[in-house]
């Protein structure tokens, strides 16, 4: 609906969603944008109203005529409406409402941007400028309702600082992770983000490219760049002495990638048009020097950013306020069914070509990869001899996803509601534990009966490989559609091998797989794609087995096959398709 805004807000700590606009405050004038700030703002204070909209990177100079930006595009230099005080809420629900996207398309192919980075660095070799951060833009046809798009970029990003803005014309959809700036009285607080890697599949790789990120050099060297440029803009409106950096090199994580940021602060008395005014646009996305590198941009870049690299927020009474930075954000052209995505870097002296342009490629996951709902599942065998079964390995294991996907655990609860499903049992029990997103226990147990006269499974080689970077087989999880889709291929059978592009065997469906070449036992490492089962763990520490690679070759030319799992333990299978 023409004038809705939606912001996540840390003053709420939640969601904001504003309706109705008594006004709708736009211009495309530069010389009109920072009167309009100042009216805005005595507007809120005056009546007690809140303000809530954006300000494009186009809007730059006028903060500064030295600043050198395109034409604006669809989007006015500045867009706000004037609200009554919204209510905190909770992000509505989103997924009722159906889109269709087509497939995203460059702006500018890879030598483009490849040649455009090399002069880039020849301006940096001359001196003009230390950092360019160059974007480009991503296009495609885009049909449905707007807000259904909105909420698959929040649930695939899960950042702090989304924003969703309906101007009529346009619709702005933004996962940004990244703030601009809050104002909570006198102090006001930046978290300026430069330096990017990938996430692991696992705990322990994800913690691997934490510490890689943060030790990095070169991305430790961008992030002080920016955040000297940061605190040389702070001292626009800062108080004398009051500026702090308390946190440097941060590293943040959402579910495509990691970021680095720092956290500069200061007291200010001025109003919140004038921080903009100081601040606009943010370091992060132009470079240093801020006006060499705003002219190198202007001339590199083919376009204009729109809302890409501005701000969207809002202003409340009381010296409150919020703006993020519009990065991870998708304009819709209500006229054209066109959507907008922007994606860029930082480029130093020493950036790798091909190595940005795997960063811009990674920035842009957030359009095409979505996260399922999930819980996260462990299954565990309970017996009246020694009770649970390897629970500290279900629990370490537990543990160790629930870090890598932000989900809070209360394992002193947790401990407790197993040992009060167990109190009645007198014979062994499967027992499922589901631990929901928001940290929710749910346990399930089944009886088990005694196992019959056992034989061997009968398993076939699965029809299609498996990624083995597809995090889900990482993770012991209720989404295995991987799993089910396999078993379902081939119903005829106990179980499914499976295996990856590289033609190396993974595990089974319900089960890790060991294999036996003469007296050696062996089952594929972590890393081709497989779930670390507490039963592996506990046979490899026993030094039991050993891993190594297992092609589907050598599968089918072994003297034996196990399937293994803590609550089965050893099932002999016989490979028959």
């Amino acid at each position: 609906m023409n004038g809705d805004v939606l912001l996540q807000s840390s003053h709420a700590g939640g969601w904001l969603h504003f309706r109705n606009p008594l006004e709708i405050i736009t211009t495309t004038d530069p010389a009109l944008v920072c009167p309009l700030l100042s009216q805005i703002e005595q507007s809120v204070n005056r009546h007690g109203l809140y303000a809530a909209g954006f300000l494009t990177y186009e809007a730059a100079p006028a903060f500064d005529p030295a600043f050198q930006v395109h034409p604006p595009s669809i989007l006015p230099l500045l867009w706000f409406g004037l609200y009554q005080p919204p209510l905190p809420t909770d992000l509505p629900a989103l997924k009722q409402y159906t889109f269709k996207l087509g497939h995203w398309q460059p702006a500018i192919d890879q030598a483009a941007y490849e040649t455009a980075l090399l002069r880039i660095k020849d301006h940096i070799s001359r001196g003009e400028t230390y950092q360019v951060n160059y974007t480009m833009r991503l296009r495609t046809n885009f049909t449905g309702d707007p807000r259904g798009l909105f909420g698959r970029l929040v649930d695939s990003q899960r950042s702090e600082y989304a924003a969703y803005v309906d101007t009529g014309a346009t619709v702005i959809c933004s996962a940004s992770p990244e703030l601009f700036f809050r104002r909570d009285g006198a102090i006001v607080m930046t978290k300026p983000m430069k330096g990017t890697a990938a996430r692991g599949k696992t705990w322990i790789e994800d913690e691997r490219q934490v510490d890689g990120l943060r030790r990095s050099l070169k991305n430790r060297a961008e992030n002080v760049m920016i955040v000297d440029m940061v605190r040389n803009d702070m001292g626009r409106i800062a108080t004398a002495g009051s500026i702090r950096v308390p946190q440097l090199f941060d590293v943040e994580r959402y579910p495509t990638l990691l970021q680095m940021t720092s956290t500069v602060t200061a007291r200010s008395n001025v109003s919140t048009a004038e921080i903009m005014a100081a601040l606009f646009p943010c370091a992060s996305i132009t470079g240093a020097p801020k006006v060499r590198t705003m002219e190198i941009i202007r001339q590199l870049e083919p376009e204009p950013r729109g809302i890409y690299t501005g701000c969207i927020g809002y202003i409340a009474p009381n010296r409150q306020s919020q703006f993020n930075v519009a990065i991870r954000t998708v304009v819709i052209d209500q006229t054209s069914g066109v959507a907008e995505y922007g994606v860029g870097g930082g480029i130093v002296w020493d950036s790798e070509t091909a190595q940005e342009y795997q960063e811009c490629q990674l920035k842009a996951k957030v359009l095409t990869e979505t996260h399922p709902n999930f819980e996260l599942l462990e299954t565990i065998l309970w017996e009246p001899a020694g009770g649970y079964f390897l629970l500290a390995e279900h629990l370490h294991r537990l543990a160790e996803s629930a870090r890598y996907f932000s989900i809070p655990v209360d394992y002193n609860h947790l401990r407790h509601e197993l040992e009060l499903l167990a109190a009645p049992f007198d014979r062994p029990h499967r027992v499922r534990t589901l631990i929901a997103s928001n940290g929710d226990i749910t346990t399930q147990a089944i009886p088990l009966d005694s196992p019959p006269a056992q034989k061997r499974w009968r398993v076939a080689i699965a029809r299609q490989s498996v990624n083995a970077n597809d995090i889900f087989l990482f993770h012991k999880t209720t989404h295995r559609r991987v799993y089910n889709t396999a078993r379902e291929a081939q119903p005829d059978y106990d179980d499914v091998i499976l295996w990856n592009e590289q033609g190396q065997v993974t595990e089974a469906t319900i089960a890790n797989i060991v294999v036996q070449f003469g007296d050696d036992l062996v089952t594929p490492p972590i890393n081709c794609g497989l779930l670390a089962g507490t039963y592996r763990a506990h046979l490899l520490a026993q030094q039991a087995i050993r891993e190594r690679v297992i092609t589907i070759e050598e599968l089918k030319r072994s003297d034996r096959i196990y399937l293994i799992n803590s609550v089965r333990k050893w099932i002999e299978a016989e490979l028959v398709a």
